[in-house]
């Protein structure tokens, strides 16, 4: 998967993850390559629910 599909897809993710969360802003979704721990934990902060649950609801999200 090449820079650009990842940032097309990425996009798309975020836009899903903003529906179901709207508490997220932008700056919570910033996605940076190597910083997905970082990134995960903002959402984590942010939504109040286990690591677990909100890898479990990224991971359907990209398998969508």
């Amino acid at each position: 998967m090449n820079k650009l599909t990842l940032k097309g897809d990425w996009n798309v993710a975020k836009g899903k993850l903003k529906q179901k969360y709207a508490q997220l802003t932008d700056d919570d979704l910033v996605y940076e390559k190597g910083r997905e721990d970082e990134l995960l934990g903002r959402v984590q902060k942010r939504v109040g629910q286990t690591r677990e649950e909100v890898e479990r609801v990224v991971g359907e999200i990209f398998k969508s």
